[in-house]
């Protein structure tokens, strides 16, 4: 919620009133409209100064009536859990306020940091970064909620298995023809549709810790003296292996869409990328970011303490769907799937149908 680094010409404020009635209800002012900027991101958001001074952050959930509320209720949660619970070193943006029934929320914003995502591509995300924000992740994951506090435990939908045996016809009609692909590429893949069926059976029985539940690097605002986590839409009571795993899979990610850049080459020359070459950049790009991974790993064990033996297997696999996840949500707005989509949704397939022999690739165990 810092001023982020893809922003797009505002959502209109005068078609949503409600923003500006929140803002004046909550004593700070209507949004001084030249200051506004608008962060991209699945929900309508805007930036800026309002009329008594203060920067905030607004957000007006988007989506399904069921699904807004869902969110809306597990955010407000989230704040209630972080007041009461108070999870050593876990920083977000103040909520200054929000309204349930226009689904909107106010968040302080937080200046002068960079966001993680921004620090991945400019490869200036470090492995001191890494390391703390494996400890912010692994304090949440040991900070039971208060006695009393009702929190969502249902598993997140993802990777929605029924999926995996035939579309919707809601979601069939509604999807591109690379998403379509996509889909077709996973159902016939059996072995594959097993190894994510065992993945949510083990989620299932899995122990059940307050979780993020969609972790990513883009929900990390990094100043130098802190590291905020954002958007708290997903928390609830979940499998642990979510966080660890979806941070893994943000940096193999990274390292697959490398191997057509020369970020890391000492040399690096336009040549035919053949079968065995890119086997061979996989292996070298993967190679140089793992370190980022193992340093979270230190670091979330370092404030978790003991961690059932099964997680790392779990967590590997969960970072696997990461990038199937990812080949899905790219192919949205395509109308084929690349090479670099089906390089990734390779190395995902890996790591779900292998988890125990990725998880030592990883430095899980």
């Amino acid at each position: 919620m810092a001023v982020m680094q893809k922003e797009v010409v505002p959502v209109d404020l005068d078609a949503a009133p409600e923003v500006d009635g929140l803002l004046v209800g909550l004593g700070l002012g209507r949004f001084v409209r030249d200051s506004v900027t608008s962060p991209i991101g699945r929900n309508d958001a805007w930036a800026g100064l309002t009329e008594g001074g203060t920067d905030v952050f607004v957000k007006r959930l988007t989506g399904g009536d069921a699904d807004i509320r869902a969110r809306m209720r597990r955010m407000l949660a989230f704040e209630e859990y972080a007041a009461a619970a108070r999870p050593a070193g876990l920083r977000r943006p103040v909520l200054l306020g929000s309204d349930t029934e226009r689904r909107v929320a106010v968040f302080e914003r937080v200046v002068d940091a960079e966001n993680g995502a921004q620090l991945m591509v400019d490869e200036a995300f470090t492995g001191d970064h890494a390391r703390e924000v494996g400890r912010i992740v692994g304090r949440l994951h040991a900070t039971p909620p208060p006695n009393g506090l009702d929190l969502d435990d249902e598993p997140p939908p993802f990777p929605p298995v029924s999926f995996l045996r035939g579309l919707p016809m809601s979601v069939y009609v509604g999807s591109s023809a690379a998403e379509l692909e996509a889909w077709r590429l996973l159902q016939r893949d059996a072995v594959l549709v097993a190894a994510l069926e065992r993945l949510r059976e083990s989620e299932r029985a899995a122990p059940r810790v307050p979780s993020h539940c969609d972790f990513r690097v883009d929900q990390l605002l990094m100043r130098p003296e802190a590291i905020y986590v954002t958007d708290w839409e997903e928390f609830r009571l979940a499998d642990p292996a979510r966080d660890v795993g979806a941070f893994a899979g943000e940096w193999i990610y990274r390292s697959v869409l490398d191997l057509v850049t020369n970020r890391g080459d000492a040399v690096f020359t336009d040549v035919e990328f053949t079968h065995e070459l890119i086997i061979e950049r996989g292996a070298e790009k993967m190679r140089r970011l793992l370190p980022l991974v193992e340093a979270f790993w230190r670091g979330y064990i370092s404030a978790r303490g003991q961690v059932d033996d099964t997680l790392p297997v779990r967590a590997t696999a969960f970072a696997g769907w990461h990038l199937l996840d990812r080949l899905v949500a790219g192919a949205l707005s395509s109308s084929r799937l690349s090479g670099i989509q089906r390089a990734a949704a390779g190395v995902g397939r890996s790591a779900v149908v292998n988890p125990e022999k990725f998880a030592v690739t990883l430095g899980f165990v």
